[in-house]
């Protein structure tokens, strides 16, 4: 019988509707004995860092016929980690390895999953980077900008809330095949970090802009041949006027929708007839077996200095129902990673 040690959780209270509040989860002490059930593949992890995702949302209502199941509430939230193997009953995984995949919100967990864990070989980057860039956000900027758009060198590419964890890089990316790039972001220091850091060619923000459509005409005079949708909303409708013929839409999320109780139509979706444009929604697991190619890729442009990524680390897994909530609010710079333990 393994070790019986204390295990901090944090817990979904309730399914939510509306705005996701801290006071939807709670912060709660149990027991975990460390150790594997006899005779099963499960792994035993010990957290180290955890992942604050916009998808996460919808896992939080009672939802149906989603691509993912919904949380369970008074059970611990699910999500992204980077975590330690303590224990393992699956051969392909050893005692000591480091993994990133779907874990607990918890300093333990022992996953019976472990088909979704990748282990993680290279280690001279920080190991908070599996919960973005060389992880799920990483692979879904990959996938939804080369896979989904077929870009080529040249074209204009606009990338909305350009600076969270997916639309940092994708711009990073787009630059790299010589598109011309703006982002949209929500604050003037987030504006700023877009243009100096990332090497945009120009960023607003959207929050200072009356007329959405007016603006995208200032910085695409000649129409959008690639649009990354991270919010949906107002913006996708100034976008899908402002689309070049045969222009491309890659949907990863819309965020300004994910709390209202009754989400905001699109007006606009003639021009998807009239330009050609073709839009088209992902979701990254489907092109996970692409993951090896995007390591070979992306790990040598971070170790030349030619890649950057920006992450806000919040401490202690007690302040990750903040680090969560403050996604929808714009609260965070970069990539909201909290840190459950340093080893």
């Amino acid at each position: 019988m393994g070790e019986e040690v204390s295990n901090k959780q944090i817990i979904l209270k309730h399914h939510v509707t509306g705005n996701v509040k801290e006071c939807d989860m709670e912060l709660k002490k149990t027991t975990i004995k460390l150790n594997v059930p006899e005779g099963s593949n499960a792994l035993l992890l010990k957290n180290l860092y955890l992942s604050c995702d916009p998808y996460m949302r919808s896992r939080m209502s009672k939802t149906e016929g989603s691509y993912i199941e919904p949380f369970t509430p008074d059970s611990p939230i699910m999500g992204i980690g980077v975590a330690k193997v303590l224990e393992s009953g699956d051969s392909n995984f050893q005692k000591g390895d480091l993994v990133w995949g779907m874990t607990g919100w918890e300093e333990y967990s022992v996953v019976t999953t472990s088909q979704t864990f990748f282990k993680i070989h290279d280690k001279d980057v920080p190991l908070s980077y599996y919960t973005g860039i060389l992880g799920m956000p990483g692979m879904t900027a990959y996938a939804g900008f080369y896979e989904v758009c077929s870009p080529k060198k040249g074209e204009t590419v606009f990338v909305s809330a350009a600076s969270g964890a997916v639309g940092q890089l994708v711009g990073q990316f787009a630059k790299m095949l010589g598109c011309y790039v703006v982002g949209s972001a929500g604050s003037k220091e987030k504006v700023d970090l877009l243009k100096s850091k990332f090497g945009f060619d120009e960023a607003f923000n959207y929050k200072e802009e009356q007329d959405l459509d007016a603006t995208l005409k200032r910085y695409f005079p000649d129409g959008i041949d690639i649009y990354f949708e991270n919010v949906g909303g107002k913006m996708l409708d100034a976008v899908l006027v402002n689309m070049k013929v045969n222009g491309r839409i890659s949907v990863c999320g819309m965020i300004s929708q994910y709390n209202l109780e009754q989400t905001e139509g699109v007006h606009n979706l003639f021009c998807l007839i009239t330009k050609r444009i073709r839009m088209e929604g992902f979701v990254v697991t489907d092109y996970y077996h692409l993951y090896p190619k995007y390591l070979e890729m992306i790990i040598p442009q971070i170790k030349a200095g030619k890649i950057v990524y920006v992450e806000d680390v919040a401490e202690g897994l007690e302040s990750a129902p903040s680090a969560l909530v403050g996604l929808f609010s714009g609260r965070n710079v970069g990539k909201q990673v909290v840190v459950v333990s340093s080893g």
